[in-house]
């Protein structure tokens, strides 16, 4: 186990289940796991292996069934609604699939929004050096019809970024891009992480998104089985292939 001090989010025998009797599913069953802080950590697995399920819980996003989960050093298991949606806003960055962007909004408005509702004064200088590490200088006037599908993404990655959270989870956040737009965007995640010291944990699918982590940690039936440090796509697509192999 890591130290607290070098834990960005942590779940000890985190359990999630649906339905009930017979119809019941163990999406999660007693996960324990650590992120690191300062760290790109990817999550990968067969579908239905938990790893959306995992990252949903460890962001707050959905309810847990047992277990405990913190999120830098502050446990959110239990936490009312109204706390754990200040949590959520003021600690924890959100980068999804779809871009979700507010088409009237310019990308600077896009970017300060969640700051501005929070009813905070944006730190113009941290802004600009995420702006500048995402290459959006000139691109900050521009509302999203305007932009392109990876542009549109680096935007959704500076709004993340912009309030400068404990920890970021990116959700297959390279889905809608083309395989130029998806490593532009992947080499930014990264940078945020080398440059500007975020934490990320990303959810993805693609063995050469999961390249650009600093670990992999590998799912199956809601448990975790493996973990990798220093990833290369060969060695990731290895992985995937063991644990497709049906078992038994």
């Amino acid at each position: 186990m890591l130290r607290q001090d070098g834990v960005a989010a942590r779940a000890e025998r985190l359990t999630k289940e649906y339905g009930e009797g017979e119809t019941r599913v163990t999406a999660l069953d007693a996960v324990d796991i650590d992120i690191a802080r300062g760290r790109l950590t990817a999550i990968m697995g067969p579908s239905g292996s938990g790893k959306s399920t995992l990252m949903h819980c460890l962001a707050g996003l959905d309810t847990v069934t047992g277990g405990r989960v913190w999120i830098a050093g502050k446990e959110i298991t239990g936490l009312r609604d109204k706390e754990l949606t200040k949590l959520r806003r003021d600690r924890i960055g959100f980068i999804f699939q779809a871009f979700n962007l507010l088409p009237t909004l310019t990308a600077l408005e896009n970017i300060t929004l969640p700051t501005d509702i929070a009813g905070h004064r944006p730190d113009a200088e941290w802004v600009g050096r995420v702006v500048d590490t995402l290459g959006l200088r000139d691109r900050l006037r521009h509302r999203p019809a305007e932009l392109s599908g990876g542009q549109q993404q680096r935007v959704a990655c500076a709004r993340a970024l912009a309030a400068r959270p404990d920890i970021i989870f990116a959700d297959e956040p390279t889905g809608n891009l083309d395989s130029h737009a998806g490593a532009e965007v992947l080499g930014f995640l990264r940078e945020s992480v080398d440059g500007l010291g975020q934490t990320v944990v990303m959810v993805t699918h693609d063995p050469v998104a999961a390249s650009y982590a600093h670990r992999v940690v590998f799912l199956v039936d809601g448990r975790v089985v493996a973990g990798m440090d220093g990833p290369t796509p060969e060695r990731v697509l290895e992985q995937m292939k063991r644990l497709d192999t049906p078992r038994g």
